[in-house]
């Protein structure tokens, strides 16, 4: 913890670079991804701060709309949307993602109620490979899971239909630096 301390005290003596920040924010840009410490969307995407904005939980999944619990997930994507006005929502899954693994696998998180709630969210379980550490496969059906689920939100419909928004779904590879996006045409993961 300590390094991170005292990058926190360094970072806080350069107000000069932060200071435009307060007038607000204008990304055009939510990004959508898994709260995983290993996925960092501005290190991948070489966003500045107010570049992005972001909705990070486990699994990168979006819940269904309008479930009659008013959700933070919901309330991002919406302020996002309709506030902010971003062009363009980016879900990206990873590589090596514990809670699609978890999923794939079939494991039993009856001692992590909460986790095994929050992914049952995630259905359909995605397919895969069980044994794959990557679980590449499975990882990249949640996605275009998550997408489909998206477009269904009102606010994301609305503006898709209007042509003032677009979705799009990227794998990105922890042990590699890569990142994947879908192609709808194919039907696959290639490469930026």
């Amino acid at each position: 913890m300590q390094p991170l301390i005292d990058n926190a005290r360094l970072f806080g003596q350069r107000p000069e670079e932060f200071a435009a920040l307060a007038a607000g924010q204008s990304p055009q840009v939510l990004f959508i991804t898994c709260s995983d410490s290993r996925v960092v969307p501005a290190l991948i995407t070489g966003a500045r701060p107010g570049e992005l904005f972001e909705l990070r939980t486990a699994g990168n999944i979006v819940p269904p709309y309008g479930s009659g619990q008013p959700t933070g997930e919901a309330a991002t994507i919406e302020y996002a949307v309709e506030v902010l006005g971003v062009r363009d929502v980016v879900v990206c899954g990873h590589s090596h993602c514990g809670a699609v693994g978890a999923l794939v696998r079939g494991d039993d998180l009856d001692a992590v109620p909460a986790v095994r709630d929050w992914l049952a969210h995630a259905a359909p379980p995605p397919a895969g490979t069980p044994e794959d550490p990557e679980v590449a496969e499975g990882v990249q059906a949640h996605v275009l899971a998550q997408v489909l689920r998206l477009r269904s939100y009102p606010c994301v419909g609305r503006r898709l239909e209007a042509g003032r928004l677009t979705v799009r779904a990227w794998y990105y590879e922890v042990h590699r630096g890569s990142v994947r996006v879908h192609y709808p045409a194919t039907d696959t993961f290639e490469a930026l």
